[in-house]
């Protein structure tokens, strides 16, 4: 799971994560918190996950990000493609 905040939320950031998955084999989704930050939880062998996260932070909306919060987990296997949520 990833944690991103800063102005995260409004710009399309959500969108621009979902585009960023169509390179990537990842599966899960991305929320708005009420705090403000923005969740991302995705699935996928490790090394893409690094990859999917890292085109994330050098995407047009990775300057909106100040802080990025990792938590590495076994993955659940519950997602199946990606979505957005609220």
């Amino acid at each position: 799971m990833n944690l991103y905040s800063g102005h995260v939320q409004g710009v399309g950031f959500r969108y621009a994560v979902k585009a960023i998955t169509n390179g990537f084999e990842v599966a899960g989704r991305v929320r708005n918190l009420p705090d403000g930050r923005v969740e991302l939880t995705a699935e996928g062998v490790k090394e893409e996950l690094t990859a999917f996260l890292q085109a994330i932070r050098e995407s047009d909306v990775g300057g909106f990000i100040r802080q990025e919060q990792t938590i590495w987990s076994e993955a659940n296997n519950e997602f199946r493609g990606f979505e957005i949520t609220h």
